[in-house]
């Protein structure tokens, strides 16, 4: 029994070593990405830039859409697919808008607020419950979001406006799938990579700036970057549960750091790392406090 013990405590190391190992990787390749689509929106406006990621990604996964086709065209809800495609659409474009205006590693910051923002969303689109100390953490996450952005230094500007619209779209899309928690996998999937080619095509076409021969590849490489990059991630959570690869993923601020000083000579201020890691504790000890919470409660109720 102890050796069997020992075996399954080597096999979950293991397993947590890979998927950190798969989840670096992920976070190595967007951040490439995130660095040339910052190089490239000065020059194509950003819902191009992801009108022509979703359509690699779209090639990308058309024999696996032959292959479900029965189950595309028998396809329920169609309605609800098409409004957590556009809010998914609508949260990438700001993405790719706001990396092109603003500082990498501040934008990968703002984006550590989703889980905020989708708290509230939660309970009130979702009604799902709340705890205090949920709420009480979200309050000190935002005031992070306040050092971080020194409102009394840095100007709102339509860099911030997109960055935080991202974020607030990307959690109306996280609502829209738990809403449609009773569909297929790689039904969601699918639906999401044709749905996103086809609603960013219209308004792609509408402001098309001509890409020279000269550029194709790179910008086809940013498709390809997302591609692989969400392959990556797939691979580290279907390995490990998401609790234990969270921590791992704020390490993201880092490799955005590091691209922006590198690529862009952009070097982080004290307001933003301060803000940052008040945000991402905020975040991070929302579930370990209100465990600990209940357990004291329990052990006094017990008294």
């Amino acid at each position: 029994m102890v050796v069997e013990a020992e075996s399954r405590s080597a096999g979950s190391a293991a397993s947590l070593w890979s998927s950190a190992a798969w989840l670096l990787l992920d976070m190595s390749l967007v951040t490439v990405m995130q660095a040339m689509v910052k190089a490239k929106g000065d020059v194509y406006p950003a819902v191009q830039l992801v009108f022509l990621r979703s359509l690699v990604g779209f090639l990308t996964v058309a024999p696996l859409m032959w292959h479900h086709r029965a189950k595309l065209a028998n396809l329920s809800n169609i309605r609800s697919h098409l409004v957590r495609v556009a809010f998914n659409s609508t949260a990438l474009t700001c993405n790719f808008a706001a990396f092109a205006a603003l500082p990498l590693a501040l934008v990968t910051a703002i984006g550590y607020t989703r889980p905020l923002i989708l708290l509230a969303m939660a309970a009130v689109m979702l009604g799902e419950r709340v705890s205090r100390i949920r709420y009480a953490l979200t309050a000190v996450g935002f005031i992070g979001v306040v050092i971080m952005l020194r409102p009394d230094e840095i100007p709102w500007s339509i860099g911030l406006l997109a960055a935080f619209g991202s974020v607030f779209f990307g959690a109306l899309s996280v609502v829209q799938t738990r809403r449609l928690a009773g569909e297929d996998t790689i039904v969601l999937m699918l639906f999401y990579t044709v749905g996103l080619t086809l609603l960013t095509s219209i308004p792609a076409a509408l402001v098309w700036v001509p890409i020279p021969w000269a550029e194709a590849p790179s910008i086809i490489l940013i498709g390809i970057l997302a591609q692989v990059g969400q392959y990556c991630w797939l691979q580290a959570y279907q390995k490990q549960e998401a609790r234990l690869l969270a921590p791992i993923g704020y390490l993201s601020i880092i490799f955005s750091s590091f691209a922006g000083w590198i690529f862009f000579s952009e070097v982080p201020s004290l307001s933003l790392c301060i803000g940052a890691a008040v945000v991402v504790l905020s975040t991070t000890l929302v579930t370990p406090v209100e465990q600990w919470l209940k357990k004291r409660v329990g052990r006094k109720g017990l008294i």
